[in-house]
Formats: structure tokens, sequence, C-alpha cells
């Protein structure tokens, strides 16, 4: 599949910009441009906005089973284009085939669950207290239109997380997915049409992202916002969407600890967290950033997980045997060189990478950094990048607090063998997603989500439907 302009999905059809406005998409690999991407005016999303009204009023009445049949269609023929589409992924957002082919087949499974899970949701009868001829109802019924915000990083999986749980709930909605990264979730948004969602019931828009959050946000056509991206901007959309009194959910920022106890598997706590750790090149909101490891085994795994970083084949995704794709932008290039620069100013040791990859794309050597001091900006703010920073602790709660000491809440990881330590860090960090002893794990059928300044609300397991659900009570008495 060649990589074409993008355009805007409105009303069932595809469509230029009302103006003719469009955006140019680069390939993070070359920094060449490989296409350009639709606009919205205001007349676009005031088209849009109808069309999802119109939607919702047919979609609605769509029972679970209806709903079920289309959402499957569309799963299976995702599945179906998975090679194609992950070409297109890799050359707008960078990540390695592999990983973008891993993204595609992973967002049909989970279209797929929240199809049979749409089955499931259930209101209740509740007894009267005095009389048994009175009809006492809990109903459930879909909020209505919704707008999602959805970033770069994941195109296909924060798209379909979003749209799945609320198509199974009865919402219609409409997506304002990344100028960054257009080609990919269109064609996530493409299996929908050609399984045969009916007009209005999904929309696809660029453009300016402040404009078109602050113009969605305030039309009484949407009823609930759903974003995922940084802190600061969910708090900013959490606000303009307060005052209108619609709902939201948001994944937002994270910042995640890793706990390594003196009697951990150091060998499977390398491999594992480094996987993550340079998965998407660190551009992962769940990706781990603060390495705190008991002072009697910090060295080791200090040097271990810096081989695992220069064993890294770093290079352009579509190329064969690459581990690491390049960065989304050249922002991201300085972020990493101000993060490293700082860190090494205040006492850290440079134990790997450290150093842009090349003249062309935006490649950044793994990185890491042992004996990172608390006031380092890597132990403060979100890299978001392939930099990962180690410093000890002498016991189990100084490395909880300082796990917790942070306003993120999203992901955290530990590894020990004792189940008295589990039991500790079960019940005191604070994160909304805890991997003991293991990768992380985000399935369909999971919570995903985070607490504190990460956000709230959930995009997995049944939980995540009840953000697209209203509940109500019904009184029905006889005569």
């Amino acid at each position: 599949m060649a990589y074409l302009d993008t355009r805007l999905f409105i009303d069932g059809s595809w469509q230029d910009a009302a103006d003719g406005r469009t955006i140019g998409v680069r390939n993070p690999a070359t920094g060449e441009e490989i296409g350009r991407v639709a606009h919205a005016t205001r007349a676009d999303l005031d088209r849009a906005l109808e069309a999802a009204q119109r939607g919702f009023e047919v979609w609605r009445d769509f029972t679970p089973a209806a709903r079920s049949r289309i959402m499957r269609e569309a799963a299976r023929l995702l599945r179906e284009r998975a090679d194609a589409v992950a070409r297109l992924l890799t050359q707008e957002q960078g990540k390695p085939l592999v990983e973008a082919k891993g993204e595609t087949l992973a967002a049909a499974e989970i279209i797929e669950w929240f199809a049979e899970e749409g089955f499931r949701v259930y209101g209740r009868m509740v007894p009267h207290r005095t009389n048994p001829s009175v009809r006492q109802m809990v109903v459930k019924d879909p909020v209505g239109p919704v707008a999602a915000f959805t970033p770069w990083n994941f195109p296909i999986n924060q798209v379909v997380r979003k749209i799945s749980a609320g198509l199974a709930s009865g919402c219609s909605m409409i997506v304002k997915a990344p100028e960054e990264t257009p080609a990919s979730p269109a064609e996530l948004i493409r299996a929908f049409q050609d399984a045969g969602l009916p007009e209005g019931v999904l929309g696809l828009v660029f453009g300016d992202p402040a404009e078109i959050s602050e113009y969605l946000i305030a039309s009484p056509i949407i009823r609930k916002i759903t974003f995922t991206g940084s802190t600061p901007v969910g708090k900013l959309l959490a606000g303009q969407a307060g005052r209108h009194m619609k709902r939201v959910s948001m994944e937002l920022g994270g910042h995640a600890p890793v706990i390594v106890c003196a009697d951990a598997d150091i060998d499977l706590a390398v491999r594992t967290v480094g996987a993550a750790k340079f998965r998407n090149a660190g551009q992962v909101c769940i990706s781990p950033t603060r390495f705190l490891v008991h002072d009697s085994v910090k060295e080791r795994f200090a040097e271990a997980l810096a081989a695992l970083a220069q064993g890294i084949t770093v290079g352009d995704g579509l190329a064969e045997g690459t581990q690491m794709g390049p960065l989304a932008n050249e922002r991201r290039l300085s972020a990493m060189e101000e993060f490293q620069v700082d860190a090494v100013a205040r006492g850290a040791r440079l134990m790997a990478g450290g150093a842009r990859i090349g003249e062309a794309g935006n490649f950044w050597a793994p990185t890491v950094l042992a004996d990172v001091p608390l006031d380092a900006r890597l132990f403060n703010d979100e890299p978001f990048g392939p930099v990962a920073g180690i410093r000890g602790f002498a016991t189990l709660e100084e490395a909880i607090a300082e796990a917790n000491r942070l306003s993120f809440g999203l992901a955290g990881y530990a590894f020990t063998g004792s189940l008295a330590n589990v039991d500790l860090l079960t019940r005191r960090v604070e994160v909304g997603m805890l991997w003991v002893n293991t990768s992380a794990a985000s399935s369909a059928e999971l919570p995903f989500g985070g607490i504190k300044d990460s956000g709230y609300g959930t995009e997995g397991g049944p939980e995540a439907m009840d953000n697209y659900l209203n509940t109500r009570s019904v009184v029905v008495a006889n005569g």
C-alpha cells in the first residue's frame, strides 16, 4: 500500500477540507515529506457534528448483536490488511515494522473483545419496598456523541481503545487523530466503513489541535470527551469540558518507576524492562523511566542494562533487523540531549548511548545513565524517549516513597522473589497499573489507565464501557 494523502472522513465519505488546506506528513527516519493530510475548517467540524448526531440516533437503536456483527467484520478486515497498514504506520511514525504490525493485530483483538462485551451491558431490577407490583429498573444508555483526541505514538492503538468501547456502548464518535501520523488511523476507520458502519457513526478530522478541541468540546452535540496525551493538555481539556458539564476520561502522562529488589532475578529484570524501555524508542506512556535498584545489585543491573542498550540495532523501521526506530521529530532529539546533559552535570554516569546517530532522521542511541540524583530533570520530568536513569536504594520502603514522590500514577514495575515484598508493593505503589516480575501486558480485558495526575477512567476491561454509558433509574407503577 503506497503512502497516500489522508482526507477527512465525515458522514460516511472521504473528503478534502472545505478550503482545500493540507498539512505535510514527514517520515521521521528520513525527514522527507511523504504525504499530506487535510486540515479541517470550522465548516468541516460543523458537518462532522451534525453527522455524529444523526449517526447516534441510528446507532443507539442497533441491538448489541447488530453492533457486534459490524465490529467483528471491521476486525476481520483490519487483520486481513495488517501488513499494508503496518507499512503506513512505520513510514509516518517510525517504529519497527514488527511493532507496527503487532499494534495493528492487537487493534483487531481489541475490537473483537468489545464487540462481545457489548452483550453484557446489563441493567437490573430492584424490588420495591412496599408494593410488589411496582417495577423499579436501573437502565444503561449510551451517553451520546463523543469527541476523542489521540496522540501520535500509537496512532492505531490509542484510537481503537476509544472507538471500540464507545461503539459497543452505542455512541457515535468524532476522532481527532494526530496530524503527524494520519494514514494508519484512517485505515482503521476505513475498516469500519467497509464493514458496514452506518453513516455518521464515526468521523475523522485533522487540523489545529487547540482549535478543534475547543470547538468540539463546546458543542452541545458532544456529550463526552476522551483524551490521551500530556498531563498539561489533559488538564486544559478537562477544564473546558467541566465548563460545559461534559463527561471526561483521561489517559495522561506517566513517569513509571521500576523497583528492583535485592532478591530479584536480575537477568529477568534486565530483559523485561530493557525491552519495554526501548520499545517505540521510549515513546510509550507506560515506558519504564525511573529505575530504582537495591544498592547490593545496582552496579550489576546497570552494567547489564547498558550492555543490552549497546546491542540494540537502531535504524529505519522498514529495514530488516531494526529493533528501534527514530524519535518522532527533531524536538525529541533536543529533549534527549537536554535530559542527558542535565543529569551528567549533576553527577550521573553515562553508561551507554548518549548521542544522536547520523545526520538524517531523528535517531538517538539507546541511553543508560547511572547514579542519577533526585534533582535531575530525568527523575522529575517524563523523558518520553530512549533514556533510562538508575539510582540505588537501601530499603523497599525508601524505594516505594520515591516511586510515589511524583504526581504521576500511570504505570509501575517491580522485581522480587518475596511474597511479602509483592504484598507491600501491591498495597503501597500508587499507580493504575503495576507489573511484578513480568512485562507490561495491556490486554483488552484489563483496565488501562492511571491515577493522580495521570488521569482518570480506564480504556480496558468492562469498566471502560462505563465511561460511555448513562445509568438511570425508571420506576413504573401499575395504573
